[in-house]
């Protein structure tokens, strides 16, 4: 059997170790790893090979971003932020026809970018905003859809977890993908309430106005709800100095800032010991499982490359005669079957180790100049920008029946709805989501405007 063979082989090997409950990172470790002694043969090359790999996976300095943005999403959730945020924006934003519901997304959106996490998000967004939404006369299925759509904005938005994974996975810049996010994750809110304003606008009886707050009261109300916004800013400032010059940090120092302010936020807001315990201990917790999972995804990698199949798929990819970007389609359509069976984190790594080289290949190579390229951007801008896509596609996985675990998630904070009714109530978010997508296709500048200035 040949290396490649080897290579096709591995796949119903991990899928089946999958669909046998291991998880993720277990399975691809261990398809990595008897796929490179197969592959290299001599135990003593092996075992160097594999110490080699799990040194330069843990003393990555990439990686000890992801701990700060955890770190930071864990004091956001126990310092009640999520109430201080919807407060504010549903004081500025309530008086409107659907207005609760677009400062319930909104919030999800602020909350979201700081938390890191679109379960959580749609978790402790749905505490807070579902009592409100349902004494303004929301529909149960609609307001549970909401909050599962909005909860996903959160993965787009600096700091993103999921997008400093793509970029260790792929070996691509942070500062870059992170920048790269903050336009299309706005871009998708505004989508979001656009949908909410044209539904208020046909449909009777929908989300009617509040009144009541004055101008004093919606200006008490930003205080409280500021850190949020100083904290995105400070990340996007570490990342990208706007005034010129060099950036003033790495995204992790940015990182570290932004959990220390709020921390004391948390801590002014009434946090004491055992929160914070809890806090650390989750923390740590979740780390070890990214980084495990990280370092099986890299395993298994570097068996692939022995193996040469993105090699081999990428030749096949630019064999085909169809156009470029109709087979970029294709892709981003098999993302979305394979997101209904699959968490977005394990869906890509599952497949960037063998899609990534190939739209690279696509587009030119890694090392292409705009002007040479298929898309019209440099291979560095093609990454950025299919990663966005990527990212984005795994947002939309997020309330695609039948696992759209964030729907799972608003459905368990509402017991009275069955999760049948919030998919039935998400089926428009479904579209305005497959519209968004349709536009980063179709203008690539809205993704890559902001990180091309960096």
């Amino acid at each position: 059997m040949t290396n490649l063979e080897l290579g096709y082989m591995s796949f119903p090997v991990l899928l089946l170790l999958i669909f046998l409950r291991a998880p993720i990172g277990l399975a691809m470790l261990m398809c990595g790893i008897g796929g490179l002694w197969m592959v290299i043969g001599t135990p003593n090359m092996f075992l160097a090979k594999l110490k080699t790999e799990t040194y330069t996976t843990f003393s990555s300095y990439s990686l000890t971003i992801i701990p700060m943005f955890l770190l930071m999403g864990q004091f956001a959730t126990l310092s009640g932020m999520s109430t201080s945020l919807f407060k504010a924006a549903e004081s500025w934003l309530g008086h409107r026809k659907g207005g609760v519901a677009m400062a319930a997304v909104g919030a999800c959106a602020g909350f979201g970018a700081i938390c890191g996490s679109s379960l959580a998000t749609a978790a402790t967004m749905s505490r807070v905003a579902l009592p409100e939404l349902k004494r303004y006369g929301y529909s149960g299925g609609f307001s549970t859809a909401t909050l599962a759509a909005g909860g996903t904005l959160g993965i787009l938005i600096p700091p993103s977890v999921i997008l400093v994974i793509y970029a260790i996975i792929v070996e691509q810049d942070v500062g870059k993908l992170l920048l790269a996010g903050f336009i299309p994750g706005v871009f998708s809110a505004i989508v979001y309430a656009a949908l909410i304003i044209g539904l208020a606008l046909t449909m009777k009886n929908f989300g009617p106005p509040v009144s009541g707050f004055t101008w004093r009261q919606r200006f008490e109300a930003l205080p409280p709800a500021l850190p949020i916004f100083a904290v995105v800013v400070i990340i996007i400032f570490f990342v990208y100095n706007p005034f010129g010059g060099d950036a003033w940090g790495t995204p992790t120092e940015g990182g570290a800032i932004g959990a220390f302010i709020v921390l004391l936020m948390a801590l002014w807001r009434g946090m004491r010991w055992p929160e914070l315990k809890d806090a650390l201990i989750e923390t740590a917790k979740l780390s070890v499982m990214i980084f495990s999972i990280i370092w099986g995804v890299l395993i298994y990698v570097r068996f692939l490359g022995f193996a040469d199949l993105p090699t081999a798929f990428s030749d096949w990819i630019t064999s085909l005669d169809y156009p470029p970007m109709l087979i970029l389609i294709c892709i981003l359509l098999a993302y979305a079957v394979l997101g209904m069976f699959m968490d977005a984190i394990g869906m890509l790594l599952l497949t960037l180790p063998v899609v990534y080289p190939a739209v690279m290949a696509l587009n030119g190579g890694e090392a292409v100049t705009a002007a040479e390229s298929t898309f019209g951007m440099s291979g560095t801008m093609c990454a950025v920008w299919f990663g966005i896509l990527v990212v984005k596609m795994a947002e939309f996985c997020l309330i695609t029946p039948p696992i759209g675990l964030n729907c799972f998630v608003v459905a368990g904070v509402r017991p009275d709805l069955s999760v049948q009714d919030v998919f039935r109530g998400v089926l428009p978010f479904f579209f305005a989501d497959a519209v968004t997508i349709a536009l980063l296709v179709a203008f690539p500048s809205i993704v890559l405007w902001l990180p091309s200035l960096a």
